[in-house]
């Protein structure tokens, strides 16, 4: 489902942990690293797409999270031809979406990257806010700008880094749209993760976690 100008309608997530770092996943077979995002299906709203990519990218259910804020109006980013299909190519010009900020209020172990027959990632990690600003592929990289600038005043103030984090904030300011939550629950560390400490702050960091099965 294309618009007139050829950008399929699309959400991404990006979902938080108690510390406000950011859920960053490893497309599968691949070593490219993203935020959870998927397609708007025919006759869905953006926000029943977002719980639905995120059961089937990411494994969670709607009481595993609360959400903190979207984006008010549409982000695009136009893919380069050489991610295209040939038989896209001329009509399919890329990707129009709406960004969900999202607070997980269960816990690390129900994430499940093989929720569905058709896993997106075969990885993932917990990474600082900003980090994958520096990581994500570059034809992203001004549209996941955009979003983390417009939801970066909406972290909630329960890490005494909010403050830097809002106060350099990077890119355009847009105003998202906040939602009311209540306090998350306490993050704990799922069946085969590790953690070592980050000599930048004597805090725990974990690493990447691997599908099961």
């Amino acid at each position: 489902m294309l618009d007139r100008d050829g950008f399929r309608p699309n959400v991404g997530i990006v979902l938080l942990n108690q510390r406000n770092q950011v859920f960053w996943g490893k497309r599968i077979r691949t070593h490219s690293w993203q935020f959870p995002q998927g397609g708007i299906d025919r006759g869905e709203t953006p926000e029943q797409a977002m719980y639905r990519e995120l059961h089937e990218e990411v494994g969670l259910q709607p009481e595993h999270v609360s959400i903190v804020a979207r984006t008010r109006d549409w982000l695009r980013y136009e893919v380069p031809d050489r991610y295209i299909r040939r038989d896209a190519r001329g009509h399919y010009k890329g990707q129009k979406q709406i960004w969900f900020l999202l607070q997980l209020m269960g816990y690390d172990w129900d994430l499940n990257l093989r929720a569905t027959d058709h896993p997106e990632f075969d990885a993932w990690r917990w990474n600082d806010y900003w980090v994958p600003l520096d990581a994500v592929v570059e034809f992203k990289r001004g549209v996941y700008e955009m979003a983390l600038t417009e939801l970066a005043r909406y972290l909630p103030r329960n890490d005494s880094r909010n403050r830097y984090l809002r106060s350099n904030s990077r890119g355009r300011d847009h105003d998202a749209v906040a939602f009311d939550h209540p306090p998350g629950a306490s993050m704990e560390l799922p069946p085969g993760a590790t953690f070592e400490p980050d000599p930048g702050t004597n805090q725990p960091l974990l690493h990447d976690v691997k599908a099961a099965g």
